[in-house]
């Protein structure tokens, strides 16, 4: 069995690149590259794509999904993959991260039209802390209107397909591995110092907004030391039990970095769970 590899090895490949760079903010991080299927205008099914790192501004961006996108590009899907604010950049945290992903994602309906997008066929796909956004994207039209992330409207998707992602925000705080830096990086998340008293997780952590209504596969790999997939199968356990429709996969053989490697055992399957839901 080969050892899981590392974002290193990942990036130390060769990379496609991304049809086109689109901002949707004013400040410089907030960005988007797109990725469109060769030949024919659309409308294209569409995977907005959210990377991890730990929501740090310290690690790879949106770089590390550059594979999976061109793959995903070459099987005739559309990818808008984000950029965003993160902890230690200026604005990131909360609010900021969430917000830049809400906008990113709602401005999805400003590029359908000049770039043949289908936005009644969107699924929401990310890693790691990116596999969080993702389902705290679907999980939008659920939050409170009191709270500052709230948005009337937001893109309804049709579902979810975290991969490795750390969904559970008060659990991977209590009991997470210290490879993203520890509870104190949940807390800059979540801004619980400047929110003192306040459900800091009631407006970011998909468990407190279930059931999100809408479909959700929870991927992970038996070998991730970043992620175990205990969490995974626990939170895809509890959106069962409030009603929503949830497949949880647990790869054998596979680390945190090969659920975005297309190169993988794993990553067949996953490309498989993605159309299906947009089909």
């Amino acid at each position: 069995m080969r050892a899981p590899i590392s974002y290193l090895d990942l990036l130390a490949r060769p990379r496609a690149p991304a049809d086109l760079r689109l901002s949707y903010g004013e400040d410089p991080l907030q960005f988007g590259e797109l990725w469109l299927p060769a030949g024919g205008n659309g409308p294209h099914p569409l995977v907005v794509m959210i990377h991890g790192g730990c929501w740090r501004a310290d690690l790879p961006g949106l770089e590390l999904m550059d594979y999976a996108c061109a793959d995903l590009r070459d099987q005739g899907l559309a990818v808008w993959n984000i950029e965003y604010r993160r902890i230690g950049h200026q604005g990131g945290g909360y609010p900021g991260t969430f917000l830049d992903v809400a906008q990113a994602i709602d401005h999805v309906r400003d590029l359908a039209a000049p770039h043949g997008l289908d936005i009644a066929r969107v699924v929401f796909s990310g890693h790691s802390a990116g596999g969080h956004l993702a389902t705290w994207a679907l999980a939008r039209r659920r939050l409170p209107p009191a709270s500052p992330l709230y948005a009337a409207d937001p893109l309804p998707a049709r579902g979810a397909v975290p991969l490795a992602g750390i969904i559970d925000l008060a659990a991977y705080h209590a009991e997470g591995p210290d490879e993203c830096g520890g509870p104190g990086v949940i807390d800059a998340l979540v801004g619980a110092d400047a929110r003192s008293g306040v459900a800091v997780y009631g407006d970011t952590s998909p468990p407190a907004l279930l059931p999100l209504g809408a479909p959700q596969v929870v991927i992970s790999g038996a070998l991730d030391h970043i992620v175990p997939s205990a969490f995974g199968a626990a939170y895809g356990a509890a959106a069962t039990a409030a009603g929503d429709t949830v497949k949880v996969i647990d790869f054998q053989g596979a680390g945190h970095f090969e659920l975005i490697d297309p190169t993988s055992d794993a990553w067949p399957q996953i490309r498989a769970e993605l159309k299906a839901l947009l089909d």
